[in-house]
């Protein structure tokens, strides 16, 4: 495994005989020849982060939100009339419908997802309605999503307490079996994860999004996922009715891979959010571990072409912060808040019409991001050499 000694943490175990003091740097990131360090604490507050974000950028307009959906929905619709008329056409038209109804998948999961942060509107009663109707469709149980994405949210970049797309402690990786790396870190398996993070989440964690009394949830959380299990419930039966009118194939044609399709777009632009930078980013623990210094680890991205397809969630930085703010101000108030972020702002690379360009970022990470020391509140990842095929 690389454990190549780095300067900072060696220098902080000579001074103290030999034994790791609270606050250490382990492995840290590349460039420690590079001035800015973004593992130092930030010289500023949340508090005037928000203060430069314009005040109309957190109101939220149901109308406007609602039409986002029905836009949406009606590509959908569009898409499968399309296809049920041009059917025949098998080798031409299937594959561009599988792609662009994925992508229409996704884009209706994260207007869901708006829902459960509450940026939706201001109602509870339509941000629950209309999460079930959008999540339940595409196999999502809404509740049982929405309660773990805010521990997600409330413990971004925490070691331990985060939730989506983990680093995995050095002792947990060792314990995990061959099949398990190997599923967690060959691509393309890694970008079909999200239906086993339902079912189980993630190594070193259990629990299930669908049971109501998994650790994920308080026992005043109960009832939300009975009902949310509930609603999916009715959707797979839903499938199996339509799959019984008009053929299993048919249904996995209009279905079937679409949703594939969105499930690694779910997982790949998750992922690229906490992972994948030019540089390595910090991951914290124990005292050094703060909301603001957690949430600077965010990355932001462009996706070219799809930024308004998927509703500009690659605003991410100022999404995690603030998730509150709804998306259509996301780009207005990332530019408010970059001359407070500084440095700690990290510019997404342009993207052409495909952002194409992230593949790179996706394979690099996924190739050498495998674990984290068990020691050291502020840690950066690692890389297993037997795992890559590499020598020591």
């Amino acid at each position: 495994m690389n454990t190549e000694p780095q300067s900072k943490a060696m220098a902080v175990i000579s001074g103290n005989g030999g034994k790791l003091q609270e606050g250490a740097v382990v492995n840290g990131g590349e460039g420690d020849d590079v001035c800015f360090d973004p593992s130092a604490p930030p010289p500023f507050r949340v508090a005037e982060i928000r203060a430069s974000i314009p005040k109309h950028c957190w109101v939220k307009d149901p109308w406007r939100s609602m039409a986002y959906v029905i836009r949406d929905i009606l590509v959908i619709s569009s898409l499968v009339a399309m296809a049920v008329y041009l059917k025949n056409i098998t080798l031409v038209f299937w594959p561009l419908y599988w792609v662009s109804q994925g992508t229409m998948f996704w884009a209706i999961f994260v207007l869901g997802h708006d829902c459960g942060h509450g940026s939706f509107s201001d109602s509870a009663t339509l941000n629950s309605i209309v999460g079930h109707i959008l999540h339940s469709a595409i196999l999502v149980p809404y509740h049982g999503w929405r309660i773990s994405h805010r521990t997600h949210h409330q413990n971004h970049g925490h070691v331990e307490n985060d939730e989506s797309w983990v680093p995995i402690p050095e002792k947990t990786y060792k314990s995990l079996d061959a099949s398990t790396k190997f599923f967690r870190f060959k691509i393309p398996f890694p970008m079909f994860a999200y239906p086993l993070y339902l079912l189980k989440r993630s190594p070193g964690k259990s629990g299930s999004h669908f049971n109501p009394y998994s650790e994920i949830f308080s026992p005043n959380e109960r009832h939300y996922i009975v009902t949310s299990t509930i609603c999916w419930g009715v959707m797979v039966g839903l499938l199996f009715y339509i799959a019984n009118l008009i053929g299993p194939m048919l249904l996995f044609n209009l279905y079937g891979i679409p949703y594939l399709i969105f499930v690694a777009w779910l997982d790949i632009v998750t992922y690229l959010h906490h992972h994948g930078y030019e540089k390595k980013l910090p991951w914290y623990r124990g005292k050094e571990w703060s909301y603001l210094r957690g949430g600077l680890t965010t990355v932001d991205r462009d996706y070219g072409l799809f930024n308004n397809i998927h509703h500009d969630i690659g605003t991410h930085v100022i999404h995690h912060l603030f998730p509150q703010i709804p998306h259509y101000h996301l780009i207005e108030a990332t530019k408010a808040a970059k001359p407070v972020l500084g440095e700690y702002y990290r510019e997404p690379k342009k993207s052409g019409l495909i952002p194409i360009h992230l593949i790179q970022n996706l394979m690099r990470s996924i190739q050498q991001d495998h674990f984290v020391s068990d020691v050291g509140d502020i840690v950066y990842y690692q890389t297993d050499d037997e795992l890559t095929g590499k020598r020591k």
